[in-house]
């Protein structure tokens, strides 16, 4: 396993800009402007995710979790991802761990997540999400 693979390349790109998306779509400054197909196109039709609450969403689920926080912030959000580090691949699945932070309305919080990517020509970046779970680091402050 290598970290300079080109599906470490793909995946680590994916997870960046989808966190930008997600910057971009619970802005209401930028909402408008967005791309939902680009969500929708980026989860493998088993996604599961897993965040810090230990609820799971299916793909159906969590689609409409982040249609329903749209423009839900008014330059208040962002998300910086650091850490990013493969622990699993083949030829065609990888596994990455990655440390997301956001700040929400002057309230920070991290969380350590690993995700599941399969190649996909068809997706965002060349990479499918499959699986994600999330657990906190820094509950957010009050």
């Amino acid at each position: 396993m290598s970290q300079q693979s080109p599906l470490f390349h793909k995946a680590s790109a994916e997870v960046i800009d989808f966190h930008r998306f997600f910057e971009a779509w619970y802005d209401a400054a930028t909402a408008d402007k967005t791309d939902f197909g680009r969500c929708e196109r980026t989860f493998g039709q088993a996604f599961h995710m897993i965040p810090p609450t230990g609820r799971i969403f299916d793909r159906t689920e969590t689609i409409e979790l982040i249609r329903a926080n749209r423009a839900s912030f008014h330059g208040d959000f962002s998300i910086e991802i650091s850490d990013i580090c493969a622990r699993f691949e083949t030829a065609d699945m990888i596994v990455l761990t990655y440390v997301e932070a956001q700040t929400r309305a002057g309230k920070y919080s991290r969380r350590q997540a690993s995700a599941l990517f399969t190649a996909s020509s068809s997706a965002p970046n060349g990479v499918e999400w499959q699986h994600l779970h999330e657990t906190w680091l820094q509950m957010p402050d009050n």
